[in-house]
């Protein structure tokens, strides 16, 4: 054999062993080097087993412990198993100041200590008042104000000095109190169930003291309406209506300090 093939066979050969070596590597899974991941960091949280709703006492049968990250626990708000072992004997005897849902953390800022009182009691803000008026469907909005809503409570009543000064029956009508808190309609303290429209008979208000006596007051004098705000005005002043809103119309009807005036004929 001429020392010429003798060369090309060698090489083909090489070449030949190169590219088996190469397909064998080629099959064999990449190895993939994982950085070693930190455990977790967990703590136990006191949830609600259950929905609990506004007003309600907590029992031990109400809470359970749900392990969360400690790092989403650790803005203090929550309660811990590591800070209270025994949360749930200490939380028991509660009232809920507002709902809880199922699986939702409870927070302390949100519960009372009734002390055997009422829940009406309990969730009543400091200095506030809870007094009842009856309604209507005509003077209640016809049943859509709901607990939490934001009403205006409105006086209409017959001026009798005025009609004897204009010799005509004259009806006033007065915005005695605006923008309060309804805490309940007749014992419903809460919207249940997707209800939109309570049609009670007695509403009850978030008043101060003298707004609480103003409106016992209100009552003895006329019919009391209330007017339902939007919720975008709910954040506005909150009190007694006061301040001038205008004039005479036509010699019939006038609106000053908050009081509508209407003239008819006897």
């Amino acid at each position: 054999m001429k020392p010429a093939r003798i060369v090309v066979l060698l090489v083909a050969l090489a070449a030949g062993g190169i590219a088996a070596l190469l397909a064998g590597r080629s099959d064999r899974p990449a190895q993939i080097v994982q950085a070693p991941v930190a455990p977790l960091q967990t703590v136990d949280v006191l949830v609600a087993s259950g929905d609990i709703g506004l007003g309600q006492p907590i029992s031990a049968a109400n809470l359970r412990w749900q392990t969360w990250p400690a790092e989403a626990a650790s803005n203090g708000q929550f309660v811990t198993r590591n800070d209270k072992p025994d949360a749930m004997n200490q939380v028991a005897g509660s009232i809920a100041r507002s709902p809880f849902f199922s699986g939702e953390p409870i927070r302390e800022a949100r519960l009372i200590k009734g002390q055997g009182s009422g829940y009406m009691a309990a969730i009543l803000p400091a200095g506030m008042r809870a007094i009842s008026t009856d309604v209507t469907p005509e003077t209640g909005a016809a049943g859509f104000i709901l607990p939490n809503d934001r009403v205006d409570v409105i006086l209409s009543r017959r001026d009798k000095e005025a009609e004897k000064a204009a010799g005509v029956e004259v009806h006033t009508s007065e915005t005695i109190l605006s923008n309060v808190r309804v805490l309940a309609i007749d014992q419903t303290v809460e919207e249940k169930g997707g209800q939109r429209v309570v049609v009670g008979r007695t509403v009850t208000l978030e008043l101060t003291q003298p707004q609480a006596e103003r409106l016992v007051m209100s009552r003895t004098q006329g019919q009391l309406s209330l007017a339902l705000r939007s919720l975008a005005d709910a954040g506005g002043d909150k009190g007694e209506a006061t301040g001038d809103r205008g004039g005479r119309r036509n010699g019939v009807n006038i609106v000053r300090y908050g009081v509508t005036t209407i003239q008819t004929p006897k």
